[in-house]
């Protein structure tokens, strides 16, 4: 009977010895499971939150691009391309960084292209420095080559009038100058008899005796000199086909003639025939030579 006890004995012993290693290997399981989903929990989120920190990598260098582009500088050939080629590698990058679940060698080789970016747009930006002082140099030269241009044009410009200047006080004083006008009304018949008058009604002929005023720069030539006739009325007597030029303007006259001038004592008469009748009042009498104001007088008819 004590036999049969102890082989019960020793039985419930056994099942328990195998009890308790069955629970033993199932905490070690579910440790290891548990341990295993912490692991890849971890995982996935260090996954994850950089796959956020580098598409915020790529969003800085592609904002660093547009930057670059609101610089107002002209970028050559090879600046251009290199940007395309970087644009195009973003765009890789950005499209790579929105799949679901990325492998750690993907992560990988977006660090190594992201720090490939990194570098090229640090080199780009260097470069676009060099280019802005080499533009801001220039647009100082060429501001300070169009200062010289400006002020090389004015005084030019200047020059040319002052020359203008002495050109036409040249001009003036070697023009010739009248002295001594004298102006009579005359009569003449049909006869040919001439006689001096004060009337108007008798007057057909206005006789201008002048001297000219020594003049050593006044050329020893033949000079023209101009008659314009201003009746009582103020208007002109003239032909208007008769043109000449004084004082810069295109003027009519009523009769010109054409004296030798030798800076002497010489006389010169001008003898003019009104086509219409002469009226009472002031005649304007008005000598031009050289393209200026010779002299004038005025005679008055009663």
């Amino acid at each position: 009977m004590q036999k049969q006890e102890k082989v019960v004995d020793k039985v419930d012993r056994n099942k328990v010895y195998f009890l308790i290693v069955v629970i033993v290997a199932l905490l070690g399981i579910n440790g290891y499971l548990y341990f295993r989903d912490q692991q890849q929990t971890s995982r996935f989120v260090t996954i994850s939150t950089e796959k956020d920190r580098l598409k915020l990598e790529v969003e800085k260098i592609e904002v660093e691009l547009d930057r670059v582009n609101l610089l107002n500088v002209t970028l050559n050939d090879r600046l251009i391309e290199e940007q395309k080629l970087a644009r195009e590698k973003i765009a890789e990058l950005k499209f790579a960084l929105k799949k679901g679940e990325l492998t750690q060698k993907e992560l990988e080789e977006a660090h190594k292209q992201i720090n490939t970016l990194r570098d090229f747009v640090k080199s780009y930006n260097n470069q676009i420095a060099i280019l802005e002082q080499e533009n801001s140099y220039l647009k100082s030269e060429r501001d300070s080559l169009k200062t010289s241009i400006s002020n090389y044009n004015e005084q030019t410009e200047n020059l040319r009038k002052e020359n203008r200047n002495l050109n036409r006080k040249v001009k003036i004083g070697s023009s010739l100058k009248a002295s001594n006008i004298l102006v009579n009304a005359y009569r003449v018949r049909d006869n040919g008899k001439i006689s001096l008058v004060t009337k108007a009604g008798s007057t057909n002929k206005l006789t201008i005796d002048f001297a000219v005023v020594p003049n050593d720069l006044a050329e020893k030539t033949y000079h023209k000199v101009f008659l314009r006739v201003i009746d009582p009325a103020g208007n002109l007597i003239a032909d208007e086909n008769n043109m000449f030029e004084a004082d810069g303007q295109q003027m009519q006259y009523s009769r010109a003639i054409e004296i030798s001038y030798n800076n002497d004592d010489t006389k010169y008469k001008i003898d003019w025939i009104n086509p219409r009748a002469f009226i009472k009042g002031v005649y304007g009498v008005f000598l031009y030579a050289d393209g200026f104001l010779m002299g004038k007088s005025e005679i008055e008819l009663h």
